[in-house]
């Protein structure tokens, strides 16, 4: 049975709260994202993979598919 990955991911900010909807990559981690309400920087948390494991929705890809992620 073949899970549909989910690609859309509304990421929060832990900053200021602002949210967007981002479509998330499934060749590659995105490690860094640029917040559009207060210009901070985002990172992903200790332990996470990447800054939609952290701050969105959702898990990336690889992770929904119970991969390795970056590796």
């Amino acid at each position: 049975m073949t899970t549909e990955l989910i690609l859309q991911n509304t990421l929060t900010c832990p900053h200021c709260g602002h949210q967007a909807t981002e479509t998330m990559p499934t060749d590659a981690c995105q490690f860094f994202y640029d917040c559009a309400g207060c210009g901070e920087m985002l990172r992903p948390k200790a332990g996470d993979c990447c800054v939609f494991c952290s701050y969105g929705n959702v898990p990336c890809p690889p992770i929904q598919q119970q991969k390795s992620c970056c590796g």
